[in-house]
């Protein structure tokens, strides 16, 4: 197994550490929490890479390094509507849009299509995991001033995610042509 594949795992493992932090009363826990949902994101940057550079992608890569994504920020975004820090709505529609793309994939894959991530798309990730990470940190340092860092990040996910949504079916609409065939 390669560097890139050994991340993803990481990744997946770390989610259940995640989520300990956040569901026990840890003092400090959100924060700690916080650090680890940065790491394990950054792990999915630094696969990513790795993968490429060393030429080393391969098909558990491409199926598990997105399953890792969307475990990941899905289990921050129900934890979050949980602890009331986020609207189910919100949570549901960057779900959704997972979910959809996900299918539009295994739809190309049977055809022998394979669809990349383009920029709008690495945009919703980034938006996501800023949010996130701003929500889990109760908006610190931006509440000392009263500003709502978190709500703004918040609604330009939720833009990026609608945004990357439809252009990713937009691009890839010859998909539906192919399998209707």
């Amino acid at each position: 197994m390669n560097l890139a594949n050994k991340l993803t795992i990481i990744r997946i493992f770390l989610v259940p550490v995640f989520m300990l932090f956040l569901i026990f009363e840890i003092p400090n826990g959100d924060y700690i929490a916080a650090g680890i949902f940065i790491i394990a994101a950054l792990t999915d940057t630094l696969d990513g890479y790795i993968a490429r550079s060393r030429n080393q992608i391969t098909k558990f890569g491409k199926f598990m390094d997105p399953l890792a994504d969307k475990l990941l920020v899905s289990a921050a975004l129900i934890s979050l509507v949980e602890m009331g820090k986020l609207p189910a709505w919100i949570v549901v529609i960057i779900i959704a849009r997972e979910f959809a793309v996900t299918g539009l994939r295994v739809i190309a894959a049977s055809e022998g299509i394979t669809i990349a991530a383009n920029w709008w798309g690495k945009i919703k990730t980034i938006t996501q995991i800023i949010s996130i990470v701003s929500l889990l940190i109760n908006n610190y340092p931006f509440s000392i001033i009263g500003f709502p860092f978190d709500k703004l990040a918040v609604t330009l996910a939720v833009v990026f995610t609608i945004v990357s949504g439809i252009d990713y079916f937009y691009i890839n609409r010859k998909v539906f042509a192919v399998s209707n065939k």
